[in-house]
């Protein structure tokens, strides 16, 4: 509105010209604070009708929150525990396996090697005299059976003879011109192989028995003993079938594992 517009209608109705201006301004003000209350209202509307519920959302998904943290509590509390009787359930198979394992290799069922013994038992190269036994001059399965018996007394661990693991079901018998050992027929020379304690031969060589088995086959009948201390002596497992029925332990506790020998993989 142009001034000249405002001065005529101020000069027609009576009213002074700041009058009418003030009055536009205020009008437009009016209009102003009208739009804006108008556009407010929807919003603040919006905000008090959903308030409510987003804080009713709110605490129910702190609840779940929460009872999924006691959930998780609760979780490790049940792997401590399984893990402390898988511990102790380790630990008692551990003890088994060691167990089952001594007792293979007691029964001759698990390959073993280690410092050992051999002694040698060949036939005699002497003549023999007119008249004589010539069986006398060969080693039989009681010349066999005879170290073999000296081995264990003197802390024999293992014992094989040609390769043939000596258990307590084997047999050592005198089968034509050969020797029976376990289900094998064996040639001479024979080889008694043993893993024992390191004083194993200087046991065995002051023991009286050996010394009389000496006298009685190797001086007089010329069988020759010879011996021999490797590094490492392999006993192999036994071979043939298990096929006790019946048995019962000499005494509750197992023998202890061989110290100086190992498990052969």
């Amino acid at each position: 509105m142009s001034r000249l517009r405002v001065t005529s209608i101020a000069r027609t109705f009576g009213f002074a010209t700041w009058q009418i201006t003030l009055g536009a301004a205020l009008l437009v003000l009016g209009f102003v604070i009208a739009a804006q209350l108008q556009s407010q209202t929807p919003r603040t509307s919006y905000t008090s009708q959903e308030r409510a519920p987003l804080v009713q959302t709110a605490l129910e998904l702190q609840s779940q929150q929460d009872a999924l943290k006691q959930q998780l509590l609760d979780l490790r509390t049940r792997i401590s525990g399984i893990e402390a009787q898988s511990a102790g359930s380790a630990a008692t198979v551990t003890q088994l396996n060691d167990a089952l394992q001594r007792a293979r290799i007691g029964a001759g069922l698990i390959a073993i090697h280690g410092p050992g013994l051999v002694i040698q038992l060949a036939d005699s190269d002497a003549p023999i005299p007119p008249g004589a036994n010539s069986s006398d001059y060969r080693v039989s399965g009681s010349d066999v059976r005879t170290i073999v018996r000296e081995l264990w007394l003197a802390g024999a661990e293992a014992v094989a003879v040609n390769g043939e693991r000596v258990t307590v079901s084997t047999a050592i018998l005198d089968i034509g011109g050969s020797v029976l050992v376990n289900s094998a027929y064996l040639a001479p020379p024979y080889q008694v192989a043993a893993i024992g304690p390191p004083d194993l031969y200087r046991t065995m060589s002051a023991a009286p028995s050996f010394v009389a088995f000496i006298r009685a086959r190797a001086e007089t009948f010329g069988i020759r003993v010879s011996f021999a201390e490797p590094s490492d002596v392999t006993i192999p497992a036994f071979a043939g079938t298990v096929n006790l029925r019946y048995a019962q332990p000499a005494s509750p506790s197992l023998p202890p594992s061989p110290s100086p020998s190992s498990v052969v993989p």
